[in-house]
């Protein structure tokens, strides 16, 4: 459970789902509080090479709450397309960019000149010192601790990630607003349950929705082993 003691807040990851027939993959989500991760991935900050502002235009379309996972080099250059996209969460990696406080001054920029809220994420990889997003917190409203190294898929979570999100909880805990944690990467059906006792209020899961089976199915039983259900929306 989250540190307010509600079940945290699932961010289904898309791209696992058949793209050929997205709509009715994204619809599964709708009415039950999640939003739709997207990772938009360059293929030089990370090995693999996903999507862009197109995509996460189309999926925010669906008026299902876009989480937009930038995994790019020099992200300032994206952030005016992805924030027109439409999403309510735009994350950066703090190991991407040299100026990871002019980025997050640009990013809150833009969010402000847009009517609909968006939330401001910084994501640190397993082997970032929590410490890096320090200097920005002020700017910050989600900060993401990846469980796993981005762009390989099937690890396992870091043994490390329950401490690094109590260690962002203790940064921030001196600021005087909310900023939420999430966690993303190796979440699974088998360990769901553990992971939502590590106090995040977000948590990122991809092929254990979207497996090509039966995601109804899997998003029911996932949200439940989170401890939650269509009618709890977690953290706002």
């Amino acid at each position: 459970m989250s540190t307010t003691g509600t079940a945290p807040r699932l961010s289904a990851g898309v791209l696992t789902a058949d793209l050929t027939r997205l709509g009715d993959e994204l619809a599964v989500l709708r009415g039950t509080g999640c939003w739709a991760h997207v990772d938009v991935m360059d293929g030089s900050f990370c090995p693999l090479l996903t999507v862009g502002p197109g995509f996460v235009a189309g999926v925010a379309a669906t008026g299902i709450p876009v989480d937009a996972h930038l995994l790019v080099d020099e992200p300032r250059r994206l952030l005016p397309d992805i924030v027109a996209a439409g999403p309510a969460v735009v994350t950066v990696h703090a190991e991407a960019t040299r100026h990871l406080h002019r980025t997050m001054q640009e990013l809150t920029a833009l969010a402000a000149a847009r009517p609909a809220p968006v939330l401001r994420g910084v994501a640190i990889s397993p082997g970032t010192p929590v410490t890096a997003v320090e200097p920005v917190l002020e700017l910050t409203d989600l900060v993401l601790v990846l469980a796993i190294d981005p762009g390989w898929p099937g690890q396992l979570p870091a043994a490390n990630t329950r401490r690094r999100v109590a260690a962002v909880r203790d940064l921030a805990a001196g600021l005087g607003r909310p900023i939420l944690v999430g966690i993303d990467g190796g979440l699974t059906m088998a360990n769901a349950a553990e992971i939502a006792g590590w106090g995040a209020d977000v948590v990122v899961s991809g092929s254990a929705i979207y497996d090509g089976t039966d995601p109804a199915g899997n998003l029911e039983r996932m949200l439940a082993r989170l401890g939650m259900t269509p009618a709890t929306t977690g953290p706002r």
